[in-house]
C-alpha cells in the first residue's frame, strides 16, 4: 500500500509519550497495520497509530498473540475497550471501538465467500526460545536471589519454560489454580484458561512449593493488583537483569522455549497448539525452524511405528 510521504514520516517517527518496555517489539507490526489502512480509513494518522498502539500494548499484557489478527478479534477489541482504557469517557470509548472495527474490516474483506488479509510489511515472529544451557544458567541465577526475587524468578521461570503460559497469563495465575496429582503431576485445570496444562516435570517440585506459599494469591508478584498492570511482568524482568553474558529473562522467550522443546521431542501438534491456547497447528509453523529435522534412524523409527 503505497502512502503519502507526510503520512508515512509520521508513523516512521511514532512512539507513545512514555513507551512501556514493550513496545520496542510491537511497533514494527502497529505501525504495519497503520500503513496498511490509512489510506482507507477516514481518520488521522496520529489518532490512528495512538488507538492502534494503546491497543497493541493493551493485548501483550494480557497475552494475546503478537498478530494483529489476534488484536483484531470482536473479543479482544471489546476487552480493550471495557478494561484497557479507564478514565476514558463513554463517547471515546465507543469511537475507539468504532476506528479498531472499522481497521480490521479493510485488513479482511470477503471476495466469494472467502476471507483473505492483507499482507502486512512486518509479519510476526515469535520470540526466539532459550537454548538448554541458558535455561540451566538462568535458573541457577533465580536461586541466588534474595527470597522475595528468588520465588518471583523461579515463578517466570516455571510458568513460562515449565507450562508454556504467555506473559499476561503467568500476571493472572492464583497458587490455588494448581493442583498435584498422587503420581506428582502438577495440572492447571482447563476452568482457568480454557485448556489443560500439566507441567513439565522438571518443573513440578518448584510450582508446587509456589503454590503452597501463594495460596489464594498470585504465584507472580503476590499482592499486585487485580486486574494486573499490562506492564507487570516486563518491568520485573527490565529491574532484575541476570549480569553478563547470561541473556535477560522474557516471558514470550519462555513460552518460545516451552513449545520448541514439546515439537523436539516430536509430539503431536495437535496437542501442543490446544496445550498453548493456539488456534491450529498451523500457527506452529512459525517454530518449525528452531527445531532441526529428525535423523535417518529416527525417521525410519517414527515411519515404521509399533507391531
Amino acid at each position: 500500500m503505497a502512502i503519502d510521504s507526510a503520512a508515512s514520516s509520521v508513523i516512521g517517527a511514532y512512539s507513545p509519550r512514555e513507551p512501556p518496555p514493550v513496545w520496542d517489539e510491537v511497533a514494527p507490526l502497529v505501525k504495519a497495520v497503520v500503513t496498511a489502512t490509512i489510506e482507507r480509513v477516514p481518520y488521522a494518522v496520529e489518532d490512528l497509530l495512538h488507538v492502534v498502539a494503546r491497543l497493541a500494548i493493551w493485548a501483550e499484557g494480557r497475552g494475546v498473540d503478537r498478530e494483529p489478527s489476534a488484536w483484531l478479534r470482536t473479543e479482544t477489541i471489546d476487552g480493550f475497550v471495557l478494561t484497557g482504557c479507564a478514565g476514558l469517557a463513554p463517547g471515546t470509548l465507543r469511537t475507539y471501538r468504532t476506528w479498531l472495527r472499522r481497521v480490521r474490516d479493510v485488513l479482511i474483506w470477503d471476495e466469494g465467500g472467502e476471507s483473505e488479509g492483507i499482507h502486512l510489511s512486518a509479519p510476526p515472529a515469535p520470540a526466539p526460545p532459550y537454548e538448554p544451557d541458558e535455561l540451566v544458567q538462568l535458573r541457577s541465577w533465580a536461586q541466588r536471589l534474595r527470597p522475595r526475587a528468588r520465588s518471583d524468578a523461579l515463578a517466570l521461570l516455571a510458568l513460562g519454560d515449565g507450562l508454556g503460559l504467555a506473559p499476561g497469563e503467568v500476571a493472572r495465575l492464583r497458587g490455588s489454580h494448581l493442583r498435584r496429582t498422587r503420581s506428582g503431576a502438577c495440572v492447571l485445570g482447563s476452568e482457568v484458561f480454557g485448556r489443560l496444562l500439566v507441567a513439565r516435570a522438571q518443573w513440578e517440585d518448584d510450582l508446587a512449593e509456589l503454590a503452597r506459599g501463594a495460596g489464594d494469591d498470585f504465584l507472580f508478584r503476590p499482592g499486585h493488583q487485580d486486574p494486573p498492570p499490562d506492564n507487570l511482568v516486563a518491568a520485573w524482568t527490565w529491574q532484575h537483569r541476570p549480569d553478563d553474558p547470561l541473556p535477560r529473562l522474557n516471558a514470550r522467550r519462555l513460552r518460545a522455549s516451552w513449545i520448541v522443546s514439546l515439537m523436539r521431542r516430536r509430539i503431536d501438534p495437535g496437542v501442543i497448539a490446544a496445550a498453548a491456547g493456539l488456534a491450529s497447528t498451523a500457527s506452529l509453523a512459525r517454530y518449525q525452524h528452531f527445531v532441526a529435522p529428525p535423523s535417518v534412524r529416527e525417521t525410519a523409527r517414527l515411519l515404521r511405528g509399533n507391531k
